[in-house]
């Protein structure tokens, strides 16, 4: 995985990659989350950054603009910015998912 230290929270392991600016984004954050069973990271939210999640092991629902899927490993979500999304781990193994989240320059107005 990584040499990142994770952040220990209820239910759950994070581990940040990268959280920042790059040359042509105002802002880019990838990372990697170990849900337990019966756990979100937090409620169905949104944001102004465009995000994919990619579910690497274990199994859940994805919700992205109403829409719930049930996903396994391998499972790609693409959620526009603004629009409500989420994920639960619906198992009974941990279930692993990484993401990677941006905004362009262009769309901080």
């Amino acid at each position: 995985m990584s040499t990142v230290e994770p952040l220990a929270l209820d239910g759950q392991k994070v581990f940040i990659y990268y959280n920042g600016p790059t040359d042509q984004l105002s802002g880019v954050s990838a990372g990697a989350c170990v849900l337990e069973p019966g756990m979100s990271p937090h409620p169905i939210h949104q944001h102004p950054e465009e995000e994919f999640l990619i579910v690497g092991e274990g199994t859940g629902e994805i919700e992205c603009d109403g829409k719930v899927t049930k996903v396994g490993p391998g499972a790609m979500m693409y959620c526009a910015g603004n629009t409500w999304h989420g994920i639960t781990n619906t198992g009974k193994v941990p279930m692993t998912f990484y993401w990677s989240k941006w905004l362009a320059k262009s769309a901080q107005g």
